[in-house]
């Protein structure tokens, strides 16, 4: 049974300022929790699933001994929940231990740029997971990578992708690799071969990329336009720059 200070626990973690507090964050869904569980350097903190849940994932139980373990009813669940239909299980998972920020290398990452609306930061990050990209950097302004939101649309990237608050001016000045800067104005990307890993920057839905930071990237590169859309959105045009700069 889900006791009041529990319940006031997990829904303050829906606010970054609470987050930051408790070094703890929210995953939601049968299939992210899943995959969390299934990941036993997660800390997990609670588990909070429907009891026909429990007794049908044992395992998972079993893999986080440490984790408290409370069975919900639905309307309990959905007291808690940050989506708009709650699933089965909701996980509160402590924070890694935060890392430096990594330092310049010949591996590729993304920069990103004043990112503010959750569901793009949420898909950049799963972009980054499926090109193997291992670290995201994330400007003081971008929108909180653990936002119930964020961690959605992520499906399960915090596991795999390292995410850095960096003030990404002072990155790039530091970094001997080359960046390529995401602008409507532009080097056509289709003609850009990259011979070597370099740094992808992507910017503010409704500004682009600051005057700063722009002027400090080493290229500037366009998706070449056809149609008649005004812009492409940030993740979007994330998912086009990182198959044809990484290529196959």
């Amino acid at each position: 049974m889900l006791s009041i200070s529990q319940s006031k626990y997990i829904r303050s973690l829906a606010l970054q300022k609470f987050r930051k507090e408790h070094q703890a964050y929210l995953v939601e869904g049968e299939k992210i929790a899943q995959e969390y569980l299934a990941d036993t350097r997660q800390r997990i903190i609670i588990i909070a699933a429907l009891d026909s849940w429990l007794q049908q994932h044992p395992q998972y139980i079993a893999a986080h001994p440490s984790a408290t373990v409370i069975s919900v009813t639905d309307t309990e669940l959905a007291q808690i929940s940050q989506l708009h239909s709650p699933n089965k299980v909701l996980l509160v998972v402590q924070h890694s231990t935060p890392q430096a920020p990594p330092t310049p290398s010949s591996d590729w990452c993304l920069a990103l740029d004043d990112i503010r609306d959750p569901g793009n930061m949420g898909t950049i990050l799963r972009i980054a997971d499926w090109f193997g990209i291992a670290q995201v950097l994330l400007s003081p302004q971008c929108v909180d990578a653990y936002s119930p939101k964020v961690v959605q649309a992520a499906m399960g990237a915090q596991l795999r992708v390292g995410i850095h608050t960096v003030a990404i001016l002072d990155y790039l000045r530091s970094s001997p690799l080359p960046s390529y800067a995401a602008v409507l104005a532009g080097s056509n990307v289709y003609r850009i071969s990259p011979a070597a890993p370099g740094i992808i920057i992507i910017g503010s839905e409704a500004t682009g990329i600051s005057a700063q930071v722009l002027a400090a990237a080493s290229h500037r590169i366009t998706i070449p336009q056809r149609g008649g859309a005004e812009s492409l959105n940030a993740g979007v045009s994330a998912g086009i720059l990182c198959a044809l700069l990484l290529g196959g």
